[in-house]
């Protein structure tokens, strides 16, 4: 049979089943890959274990108890104010005619000397009056006691014995005693008239420095009348408050021995200036605001006017220092960091196996550099003074070295993991 010259087309029910396989091996290839996937996200990642890494326990400063004789630091502020002063006033009436040349305010006198002078011709004439009435006095007893003499020689020619009461009669004993008086009193006037007129002058008192002029000159006064200010320079007072407690740690002045020293300082001073005091006397009533004690404490020479003083910074009246006292110590105690007090008044400590451990403690003083404690704690033990973010009794901790035992260049340690930098 002869083949035809062309190929003839495919059958179309061949190609037809071609078509339908190709979809089905997709469908079987999607359906396999989705379930190696969703395999594939089930199962966990191969990751290595390792073995975990503890944390070093944290470092911790330490200080090693050791007790001796220790004592508190009282620090305070206090105001200047006079030990004596005084209003000086006049004690007779008159015009004030002037001021004496040295009595500035400001200035300093000296006791006696002369601080103004009052208008003293009225007192003048009343002195020589007084004067002339007692010399007036005295001529009168002259003559009574020649009265006296003649009825002396009169009783006695008499010859006969009178009794006591007639003879004092007949001798003019009255009479003198009479005369007497009166020169007395005549005395006393020209005595007190002399006296006014002394007093036409006002003196000061005492050595001290001239605060103010209270009046003017040409002014009218009265007795009593103020006219100067004057305070003592000798010595100022310091008044100062603190707190009840801190009073057994000082000892006011007596008669037979100081008080506790003092050391003075203020801001308006040169750097490194100080005075020195002495606490004189502990005041009765307590502050009215904070009911603290009140101290008074002396300072000699506040002007820095004595030649041992010069240069030293002078006190004025109203002036607010500092007060450093110089405390009694004790053996008893044990001196602590501020930082070392934990709230509760207790204390952490580095136990022996290096855990931390905590102990309630009495503290006899605090302030912000450093803690008094008298129980609770025994030579020898380790205190932390480092803080502690979350501090657990009985966890382990670890003593950092003295800062000697160290090697040389190495700076603090860094804090370990969960540690506070101290």
């Amino acid at each position: 049979m002869r083949r035809p010259l062309f190929p003839t087309a495919p059958c179309p029910n061949r190609q037809r089943g071609r078509l339908r396989l190709g979809p089905l091996l997709a469908l079987l290839v999607l359906a396999a890959g989705l379930a190696l996937a969703g395999w594939l996200m089930t199962q966990p990642p191969g990751v290595e274990r390792r073995p975990r890494v503890e944390a070093p326990p944290p470092l911790v400063e330490t200080l090693v108890v050791a007790p001796g004789p220790v004592a508190p630091e009282l620090h305070g502020f206090g105001r200047v104010v006079a030990e004596r002063e005084a209003r000086l006033a006049s004690r007779v009436a008159g015009r004030l005619e002037a001021f004496a040349p040295g009595a500035l305010p400001g200035r300093v006198v000296e006791a006696g000397a002369p601080l103004a002078r009052l208008d003293d011709d009225d007192l003048a004439l009343a002195l020589r009056e007084a004067e002339a009435t007692l010399a007036q006095a005295e001529a009168a007893l002259a003559m009574e006691r020649g009265e006296q003499q003649r009825a002396q020689a009169e009783y006695q020619s008499f010859g006969r014995e009178l009794p006591a009461e007639r003879r004092a009669l007949v001798l003019r004993e009255p009479q003198l005693r009479s005369a007497e008086a009166e020169v007395a009193r005549a005395r006393a006037a020209r005595d007190r008239a002399r006296l006014d007129l002394e007093r036409a002058t006002l003196r000061a008192p005492w050595r001290g420095m001239l605060q103010e002029r209270l009046l003017g000159e040409g002014s009218e006064v009265g007795s009593g009348t103020e006219l100067v200010h004057l305070v003592d320079v000798s010595r100022f007072w310091v008044r100062v408050s603190l707190p009840g407690e801190a009073l057994a740690w000082l000892t006011p002045a007596t008669e037979a021995a100081p008080g506790s020293a003092v050391t003075l300082t203020s801001r308006s001073w040169p750097a490194d200036s100080r005075r020195r005091g002495e606490l004189l006397s502990v005041l009765p009533a307590l502050e009215e605001n904070g009911l603290q004690a009140q101290l008074l404490v002396a300072v000699e020479d506040p002007l820095a006017m004595a030649e041992e003083n010069r240069g030293a910074p002078a006190l004025r009246l109203g002036d607010v220092v500092r007060l450093t006292f110089a405390t009694r110590e004790r053996d008893d105690l044990i001196a602590l960091p501020a930082a070392a007090l934990r709230p509760g008044d207790e204390a952490w400590l580095l136990d022996d196996r290096d855990r931390l451990e905590r102990r309630p403690v009495r503290v006899v003083h605090r302030d912000d550099r450093q803690v008094l404690v008298a129980e609770g704690l025994a030579a020898g033990e380790r205190v932390i003074t480092s803080p502690l973010g979350q501090p657990r009794t009985g966890m382990a901790l670890r003593a950092r070295p003295p800062v000697d035992e160290r090697p040389a260049g190495a700076g603090a340690a860094s804090p370990s993991p969960g540690e506070e930098r101290p």
